[in-house]
């Protein structure tokens, strides 16, 4: 990746959208809502706070995140598009399910 975000920014490649319910109804694009999740592809070297010292950020490269609604700005790279946000647009990082509790 030949991108590096600058501070506490990160770099999102969007997870498509669903785009059929549990009962296999097939939704139309037009009626599916903006995608709000995304796998993190590369992160900056951390926030700087007044102090001059740098936190570290909470989000790490292959962490699924959801993000606000309008959050970010999206950008065309090697001809995929992808979005930069602020840490403080990511709302949660999605842990993954290990194998012992989908057996639980």
């Amino acid at each position: 990746m030949a991108l590096k975000p600058l501070h506490d920014r990160l770099v999102v490649r969007q997870v498509e959208a669903e785009n059929t319910t549990a009962g296999g109804i097939v939704i139309p694009d037009k009626a599916t809502e903006k995608p709000n999740q995304g796998e993190v592809i590369a992160v900056g070297s951390g926030q700087v706070l007044k102090d001059g010292s740098t936190r570290v950020l909470d989000v790490k490269v292959g962490d699924l995140v959801l993000y606000s609604s309008y959050a970010g700005n999206k950008i065309k790279h090697a001809g995929e598009e992808l979005l930069i946000l602020k840490e403080s647009d990511v709302l949660a990082i999605v842990e993954k399910e290990t194998a012992k509790e989908k057996a639980a």
